[in-house]
């Protein structure tokens, strides 16, 4: 139960926990390889004792279970009375005997993660590297909280915003975008989730690896696992050819999970697989393969509310979660609404070939408003300005008498139906023929109205047998 050490680039030192001297032995080999001091021990109490004893202890790796008892109660025991004893530790649970309750019971406790027996060497040494990174000391405040002092950290290419509210999120991002914790994304439709997923991945280490978005709210319960995971050829009707899945397109990489809140019930079983342990079978094959990816999430959803309607499960929760960063509304970072329409404007005279100006009125007026339809419905509403307005000069009054179209209002009129008189479903079918009749049947206008893809809008137009109208004439 000796120290040992070795000359390495971090030399920080692991406290492995098991009642296995074999396991110990494994670890101790494994991570000292890695360029990690190692203390091991068998025993809660000696595991505790160590704690107490090693100033600079870094992290902890326990089993959770210490005798003939399987239930995990020992090891769920210590990771408390180590959380008390160093609030600031990192813990990561290991265990023969995981169950989904042991690892949500663990998460809640305050482990970092949650891995099984037989471990797979470099997800574990993954998850530690991610866990010490988390744990590491924060960027003092007066470098944080300044666009310049975050530049100093991240690529910022492209990402317009200097509100404190926005600073906070580029913080976040910042700290943890080197390692390969999952991520969810929470805020309201159109504050730019996607963008933040893919300012993550662009300061990863995963950088030159590719990026795959997915909508999980256009994917149906039939087609998930062909999209998520692929098939092989003759899995189904009409499988002609083997398809590769967007996990496996991934690989190297990451995954973005838009509207992981939409994921219904059986679909979610079969992702957290592949969160748990990267690994998954293509529809209609036995083999197993293995992904390397980053999983960034984001949803608009109550994901809380939906664990205690029992819609959404919790421990998927847990794996998405690990690190949850918000996206303020447009409204609570309105310092940002003029420099977003400049660069908004400026990109659609651009693609339109309009020799046209922004007055200073028109960006007070732009700063005043609610928007909310967040980022999405500021940059349509420059696009359309730019499309329809005719003036040299587009001032706030121009921009007042401009159609504001929100298909959710056309859709109910001037209020939202009353409760019990309209379905979900029947509100859904309202608002996107509202906005395909005021379109004109235009597909790709239609869809950046309500805030979809094109791809997903079809998808919605065929779960309701609806067509784009004829054009009208004139």
């Amino acid at each position: 139960m000796n120290e040992r050490s070795s000359p390495t680039a971090s030399g920080a030192t692991v406290l492995v926990v098991d009642d296995d001297p074999t396991v110990n032995a494994s670890l101790r080999l494994l991570l000292e390889q890695a360029g990690y001091r190692v203390r091991t021990e068998e025993s809660p109490e000696a595991a505790l004792a160590a704690v107490r004893e090693i100033p600079g202890l870094a992290a902890a790796i326990q089993d959770l279970n210490f005798t003939r008892d399987t239930s995990g109660r020992e090891g769920i025991e210590l990771l408390g009375r180590l959380k008390a004893e160093r609030p600031d530790l990192p813990v990561l649970l290991l265990t023969a005997w995981g169950t989904i309750d042991l690892a949500v019971e663990g998460m809640k406790a305050g482990a970092a993660d949650f891995l099984t027996k037989p471990w797979a060497n470099d997800r574990l040494l993954q998850s530690l590297e991610t866990a010490l990174a988390l744990a590491a000391p924060d960027e003092p405040a007066a470098a944080r909280l300044t666009r310049a002092g975050l530049e100093r950290q991240l690529d910022l290419d492209g990402v317009v915003g200097e509100d404190p509210a926005f600073l906070e999120v580029l913080r976040v991002v910042a700290r943890i975008a080197h390692t390969d914790v999952s991520v969810l994304l929470l805020g309201e439709s159109g504050t730019g989730k996607e963008v933040v997923a893919e300012l993550i991945h662009r300061n990863s280490r995963r950088r030159d690896g590719p990026f795959v978005a997915v909508n999980l709210g256009g994917i149906s319960s039939t087609l998930f696992e062909s999209e998520m995971f692929g098939h092989v050829r003759g899995a189904f009707t009409d499988a002609r050819a083997d398809r590769t899945g967007r996990f496996e397109l991934a690989d190297g990489g990451t995954v973005f999970l838009d509207e992981v809140g939409e994921v219904d019930p059986a679909s979610q079983v079969k992702l957290l697989r592949v969160l748990q342990d990267r690994t998954f079978e293509p529809l209609g094959s036995s083999r197993t393969r293995t992904v390397d990816v980053r999983v960034v999430s984001a949803t608009n959803a109550d994901l809380p509310a939906l664990v205690a309607q029992g819609a959404f499960r919790e421990d998927l929760l847990y794996r998405l979660n690990l690190i949850t960063i918000r996206l303020p509304p447009l409204r609570e970072r309105r310092s940002d609404v003029p420099r977003l329409a400049r660069t908004f404007f400026d990109r659609a005279v651009r693609l339109h070939g309009r020799e046209v100006r922004l007055a200073d009125d028109a960006l007070r007026w732009l700063r005043s408003q609610p928007w909310p339809g967040n980022v999405r419905e500021l940059e349509q509403t420059l696009q359309r300005a730019v499309l329809i307005l005719e003036t040299a000069e587009i001032r706030a009054a121009d921009l007042e008498r401009l159609p504001r179209f929100s298909p959710a209002a056309e859709a109910a009129g001037d209020s939202l139906p009353a409760p019990g008189s309209m379905t979900l479903d029947e509100m859904e079918r309202t608002m996107i023929e509202k906005s395909l009749d005021r379109f004109d049947g235009n597909i790709t206008n239609a869809a950046q109205a309500l805030g979809l893809t094109r791809q997903a809008l079809y998808r919605r137009m065929d779960k309701f047998g609806l067509r784009p109208p004829e054009p009208r004439a004139g």
